[in-house]
């Protein structure tokens, strides 16, 4: 009879293993290895206690779209403040997405203000104080430093500055596209005098002027 291979994991290995997928962003990796682990009674309730395993479990499961899990992931463990930048960005990043889909367009600021009333973070990962939903001085400063380096960065790239920053990819990536539409647009209105400047009679006629001088 065929049986699958046994795992001699450790808890301590197996969370040593999904800090190194997650770090280098193969969520698919991540996603096969946790699969593979034991599914014994006594080997889940040990790995069901562990951080590390548990935030691996909440990015694969929000990756994968099925964010049934990962809200009941976040929502019934409670995580150190370490993991708590992270695992707020799927959170949110996860309801904003079931809104998208559900209303067929792109959410405003506005929407995405009343899907966080809606949602609030459950405590597990919120140690209660209020914060600003913008991004922090250092996280701003990191996207600005990139972004002069390189205002198009690949799918590689988004990952490794979604590691640096707690953020998600997604959320990486609708920052650098909202900063070159910001600086597009400065472009164009430094290009192009606004209705209300005010505009001499010979700049808006230079021919005309032109020829009274030569007259």
């Amino acid at each position: 009879m065929f049986q699958l291979p046994i795992l001699n994991f450790s808890p301590q290995q197996v969370a040593g293993v999904c800090e190194t997928l997650e770090e280098s962003g193969d969520v698919e990796r991540l996603g096969r290895f946790l699969w593979s682990l034991p599914v014994a009674p006594a080997a889940c309730e040990a790995l069901n206690k562990n951080e590390s395993v548990l935030r691996a479990r909440a990015i694969v499961a929000f990756h994968g779209g099925n964010y049934r899990e990962l809200y009941h992931i976040l929502e019934n463990h409670k995580f150190t403040k370490e993991s708590h930048s992270k695992l707020q960005a799927l959170w949110l990043e996860a309801h904003y997405q079931e809104a998208e889909k559900l209303r067929g367009r792109p959410l405003g600021p506005v929407d995405k203000y009343r899907v966080r009333k809606k949602f609030p973070l459950p405590r597990t990962i919120w140690d209660g104080e209020q914060k600003t939903h913008c991004f922090k001085e250092r996280t701003r400063h990191l996207l600005r430093e990139w972004y002069l380096q390189d205002p198009y960065p690949n799918p590689s790239k988004k990952r490794e500055l979604a590691q640096a920053t707690g953020l998600t990819p997604t959320q990486v990536g609708n920052w650098f596209k909202n900063r070159r539409q910001r600086d597009r647009a400065a472009a164009a209105k430094n290009r192009w005098p606004s209705r209300n400047d005010p505009v001499s009679p010979a700049s808006q006629r230079p021919g005309r002027l032109g020829a009274e001088k030569g007259l």
